[in-house]
C-alpha cells in the first residue's frame, strides 16, 4: 500500500536552516553544511560544481526516488529554492503549499494548492500508487504530521551544531509516537527512519 513518507535534514541542535535564510540561501548563512551529504562533501551556494552523494548517501537517495510517484513542498522552500530554476528537479508532479493558489506559475513544473491535506491527497492521486514525499519545509511536515497524514518519518542528522535558525519543531504542540526503523550512517548524515503510530 502506498504510503506518505516525510524527511527533513536537521542540525544536532535540531535546526533545518541558519539563520538567514531566503531566496538563493534556502539553508541560510553557512547553512549549507546540512547538506554536505547530498554533495558529497563541502559546497557552497555559489559553487557551479557540485559533486554526488556516495555510500549510504546515495543509496538513501536512490531508495527514496524509487520508492515515490508525487513530492509535497512548502511555498516558502519553493521560494528559498529560487523555484529550482522553474524545472522541476524530480520529474515528478510537485505540489507546493501555499496560501495563495492563485499565483499558480506557468507551465506543468509546479502544481499550488491551498492546505497540506488537499495538497497530499492530490499528490496521492497523482502518483500512480506509488509513495508520496513530503520534502519540507519544516512548517509543512509538522501540518502534515498534525493532520495525521504521515506514515513514515526520516529524520537526516547533519553532524553540525548551527546554533540558531529556523527548528524542526519549534511550536508543534502535538504528542507523537514514533517505531524505529533503521538508521544509517554517512560520512555526513545519520539517516533515522521512523514508522509514525500516532
Amino acid at each position: 500500500m502506498a504510503k506518505v513518507l516525510a524527511g527533513i535534514t536537521t542540525s544536532v541542535d535540531g535546526y533545518i536552516a541558519a539563520p538567514g535564510d531566503g531566496p538563493a540561501k534556502g539553508l541560510g548563512e553557512n547553512g549549507e553544511r546540512l547538506h554536505n551529504w547530498v554533495f558529497g562533501g563541502p559546497w557552497r551556494y555559489d559553487d557551479e560544481r557540485r559533486g554526488e552523494p556516495a555510500g549510504e548517501a546515495a543509496a538513501h537517495l536512490e531508495g527514496t526516488l524509487a520508492r515515490i510517484g508525487a513530492v509535497v513542498a512548502g511555498r516558502s522552500t519553493y521560494e528559498a529554492a529560487r523555484h529550482w530554476g522553474d524545472e522541476n528537479p524530480w520529474g515528478l508532479p510537485v505540489f507546493i503549499v501555499t496560501h495563495r493558489p492563485e499565483e499558480q506559475p506557468e507551465g506543468d513544473a509546479f502544481t499550488f494548492v491551498s492546505g497540506v491535506e488537499a495538497a497530499v491527497a492530490r499528490a496521492q492521486e497523482a502518483a500512480g500508487g506509488k509513495d508520496v514525499h513530503v520534502m519540507g519545509g519544516a512548517d509543512v511536515i509538522r501540518q502534515a504530521l498534525a493532520a495525521g497524514l504521515v506514515d513514515e518519518l526520516t529524520i537526516i542528522v547533519a553532524p553540525v551544531v548551527l546554533g540558531g535558525g529556523k527548528r524542526l519543531f519549534e511550536g508543534f504542540t502535538q504528542s507523537l509516537d514514533l517505531e524505529h526503523l533503521g538508521v544509517r550512517e554517512s560520512p555526513y548524515a545519520t539517516f533515522i527512519d521512523y514508522r509514525v503510530l500516532a
